[in-house]
């Protein structure tokens, strides 16, 4: 009995590593869904100012870490 062991405990790993591929991509032969992170022209220029704001707060911060650095 235990010589059938030791091949079994051997290929566990090889032949769970290939049932998990395997099902991965089963996984994804799904029909996608429609395409959700298109972004309006609104979206997207508010999302602009947004990022303008950040990195001006952030250059804020910058100079005023640098003047109490000094």
């Amino acid at each position: 009995m235990p010589q059938f062991l030791y091949p079994l405990l051997l290929l566990a790993c090889p032949i769970g590593m290939g049932l998990m591929m395997w099902l991965m991509m089963r996984g994804g032969s799904h029909p996608s869904r429609r395409n959700e992170s298109a972004s309006t022209p609104t979206e997207l220029d508010e999302l602009r100012k947004e990022i303008a704001e950040l990195r001006s707060a952030q250059a804020t911060r910058k100079d005023t870490h640098e003047t109490l650095q000094n």
